[in-house]
């Protein structure tokens, strides 16, 4: 009996040892513990739903106005749907001329929206999401004059652009394409502002600007051009190319150009080597912006230039006898021949290599000058 107590006495003792053990764990030696590793944070998502369209308005004088929109009494032919979050337009009143839908999210235009308004005159779609515009709608507006497109997502000029137009502004699409003959009966354009867009030297041919006959202000600026751009119309008064890549400009590109009175081509590449000496001797520019290239020497520029902006080249001295257009002035010609006497009233040299005090040289050529930035 007492072997028997002894016996399981000795077999709990085993088994409580054993349970201990298993609860022990060994304690690393040495090495920390490793921490985890922290979540990525996630990326802001953008929102994919748009905001609601706002409630209609009060019911208007006008029994055709669409609630959605507004239509003032005191000008009965224009009718305003701007930033009100619309996804496509509203039946358009026959009665309408000026037409504001400009801060909307439209993505396309219906056909069945713009069936009675032939007699649109001005249209503004600035800042929606349009990637296309159906040649069959413009094709109607017959009196069309001012067209806005700008800040939308159209991939080319869009076709059958009414004949009335005046000025057409594409700026800041995704515009990268220009379909030959699209501006073949354009010939009331006076104003084309295709800046910031995505178009490259390939696109333009000489027969791209085709039937701009009545063109003065055309806008290239921040697009991809490394070249000049060929064809550019003849009655052009203002020309538009900063923030391209151009790094050189041909031999006689202007002589074409005989109204050009101002012409701007800051942040581009263009230096010395890339400019003929008389590139800029145009008899009628008077406003001329070369700043942020990479000119070391003033160009040689006509005696009516007014206005002459070189600031952020690396210009690092000036030869006022050299890029003098009338050289050897005397006091008699200068006092009884004003007409000869170089025009040149500003000039920006600020940012490049130069150090005060200004050459005399330069200050007795141009008797005209104002005012001197250096």
């Amino acid at each position: 009996m007492k072997l028997s107590f002894g016996l399981l006495l000795l077999l709990i003792f085993f088994l409580t040892s054993g349970v201990k053990a298993q609860r022990q764990r060994p304690r690393p030696t040495g090495a920390k513990p490793q921490k985890r590793p922290t979540p990525p944070v996630p990326e802001p998502v953008e929102p994919t739903e748009l905001p609601p369209p706002l409630p209609p308005g009060p019911p208007s004088v006008f029994p055709d106005c669409p609630r959605e929109c507004f239509c003032p009494s005191n000008f009965p032919n224009a009718m305003y749907c701007d930033s009100r979050n619309l996804r496509r337009v509203p039946l358009i009143p026959s009665r309408i001329e000026y037409l504001y839908l400009q801060n909307n999210f439209i993505a396309d235009l219906q056909e069945e929206s713009f069936r009675n308004s032939t007699d649109l005159k001005w249209v503004n779609l600035d800042n929606n999401r349009l990637k296309k515009v159906e040649k069959q709608i413009l094709g109607k507006m017959s009196n069309l004059t001012y067209l806005y497109l700008e800040k939308n997502q159209l991939k080319e000029v869009p076709s059958s652009l009414p004949s009335s137009l005046e000025q057409l502004r594409l700026s800041r699409n995704q515009i990268s394409r220009i379909p030959a003959g699209v501006f073949s009966k354009l010939d009331q354009l006076i104003l084309l502002d295709l800046h910031h867009n995505k178009l490259s030297d390939g696109v333009f041919t000489k027969n791209t600007f085709k039937g701009l006959n009545n063109l003065l202000q055309l806008n290239l600026a921040h697009n991809l051009l490394r070249k000049m751009p060929a064809g550019v119309p003849s009655s052009v008064h203002q020309f538009f190319l900063d923030r391209n890549n151009i790094e050189d400009i041909p031999n006689d590109y202007f002589k074409d150009l005989p109204h050009l009175v101002f012409l701007r081509l800051n942040y581009n590449q263009l230096s010395d080597k890339g400019l003929p000496k008389n590139t800029f001797n145009i008899s009628n520019l008077l406003v001329l912006h070369l700043a942020h290239n990479k000119l070391s020497q003033v160009p040689f520029i006509s005696s009516r230039l007014e206005h002459l902006y070189l600031n952020n080249n690396a210009i690092d001295k000036i030869n006022g006898t050299e890029i003098c257009p009338a050289p050897s002035l005397s006091y008699e010609v200068f006092t009884n021949q004003p007409e000869k006497v170089p025009s040149l009233r500003y000039l920006r040299l600020d940012g490049n290599q130069l150090k005060p005090p200004i050459p005399l040289d330069l200050m007795l050529c141009f008797r005209l000058l104002h005012s001197i930035i250096i």
